[in-house]
């Protein structure tokens, strides 16, 4: 008789830890919404149906080893989700999402210890790099009044979306500008338009902090401009993008680290234009829609890699558009929202964006139809569209399904032209 000896890996209690090759493999396909497994068995998940979250174990010794099959090859459709459930998962913690959606995988994964936690002997793609757990409130800032004035106030928007009134003035008022979240629980208003005439832009920066702060004035670095717009991207990073200042519209770009620094003007990508919007999607991406240049009303698409690299115009999908609206929901998605088609127009449709940056039909759409208003994440995986021009306190509420609600009444003073940003992990 002949065979091969498997090599043992022996825990710190002297156990010999089951290998690869030693794996039992669970006789029952699991179909269902979760499963929680053990070290030492191997599982044939099917995602025909449904997505599936496996939960692993509690606690671990170094050489503990467990395999997850695809069984269906539907993981690309209905993604597999990993809750480590208090451990780590290649160094991050449990807040993190660990998400593999690549049909056809089989990830063998082996806890390494309290540091990196477990880790992934093989997979065959990269789909489990971890996700920033969602900001779960949100922040309204600045904007302007119906006399023509700026105003630097502020509104926060609760876990369960409720907008409450204003909050005491910090930094320098202003409209039509750019916020995102940054460092995975703040965020960072920049650029805009200050009282006065139409020529007074301005690259000013306000941090907020994770309770919703709004810090003072930073001295700007940048291309002054109006109608800029900002999103998040790469888990804990922030891009502005766009607008127009004195000599005309721009499609330059300015990164934001997760220390809240934003860097000097990118050369631009796309075409040139104002009043667009921006919003996150498949957890760590971005995307620019809509806008205008002159007369000229756009609904073209440029895509932000998780490296904050924008790529060339994308062809528009729905109605052109300028002073909208954008959010994610759902966790990895998007949508544009209302806006003007120039001429007074008015319009309240949408349009989804799916994880993959796909941007989908008009959609009819719900509420009293505006413009200048803000969208943002709330909640972990829902948004809302607020405010807009009129000074109006209108407030939509987008379930994490995308569905957009009818109206309801905002907190505070309305304004048009304010932005806003997710901030805090603590509902």
């Amino acid at each position: 008789m002949s065979g091969t000896i498997v090599s043992n890996v022996f825990r710190a209690s002297g156990v010999i830890a089951p290998t690869a090759g030693g794996i039992s493999f669970s006789s029952t396909v699991t179909t269902g919404t979760t499963l929680t497994v053990e070290a030492g068995f191997g599982h044939f998940i099917d995602t025909s149906s449904n997505i599936c979250t496996v939960t692993l174990p509690s606690v671990a010794e170094v050489g503990d080893q467990i395999i997850l099959v695809d069984y269906a090859r539907t993981w690309g459709t209905n993604s597999l989700f990993i809750d480590s459930n208090g451990l780590n998962y290649q160094g991050q913690d449990d807040t993190y999402t660990v998400e593999y959606g690549t049909s056809g995988e089989t990830i063998n994964i082996v806890y390494s210890g309290a540091t990196k936690g477990w880790t992934p002997v093989s997979d065959d793609a990269v789909a489990d790099i971890a996700t920033p757990p969602p900001t779960q409130k949100a922040i309204i800032y600045g904007g302007s009044l119906n006399d023509g004035s700026r105003i630097s106030t502020s509104h926060l928007i609760s876990s369960s979306g409720v907008i409450g009134g204003d909050v005491s003035a910090v930094g320098t008022g202003r409209a039509t500008f750019g916020g995102a979240s940054y460092g995975g629980d703040k965020a960072v208003f920049a650029y805009g338009q200050v009282p006065g005439s139409a020529g007074d832009y301005t690259n000013v920066k306000n941090l907020v902090n994770n309770s919703g702060v709004v810090q003072a004035d930073v001295t700007g670095v940048g291309t002054a401009r109006l109608g800029s717009k900002a999103c998040s991207y790469g888990g804990d990073k922030a891009i502005f993008g766009y607008g127009n200042y004195a000599p005309g519209n721009v499609s330059i770009t300015n990164l934001c680290n997760n220390s809240g620094v934003i860097a000097t003007d990118t050369t631009g990508v796309g075409t040139a234009r104002l009043y667009l919007a921006a919003a996150g999607y498949g957890g760590d991406k971005g995307i620019f829609g809509y806008g205008i240049s002159g007369a000229t009303q756009y609904s073209l698409t440029n895509k932000v890699s998780n490296s904050g690299v924008v790529a060339t115009d994308t062809t528009g999908v729905g109605t052109a558009r300028n002073q909208i609206a954008a959010a994610n929901y759902g966790g990895d998605k998007a949508l544009y929202g209302f806006g003007t088609t120039g001429g007074g127009t008015l319009i309240s449709l949408t349009n989804l964006v799916s994880n993959q940056g796909v941007v989908s039909a008009d959609v009819t759409g719900v509420g009293t139809a505006r413009q200048s208003l803000i969208g943002v994440n709330y909640g972990g995986d829902k948004a809302v569209f607020a405010l807009g021009g009129g000074q109006s306190t209108i407030r939509n509420l987008v379930s994490n399904t995308g569905v957009v609600a009818s109206d309801t009444t905002s907190g505070g003073t309305g304004s048009a032209g304010s932005a806003s940003a997710g901030y805090s992990l603590s509902a």
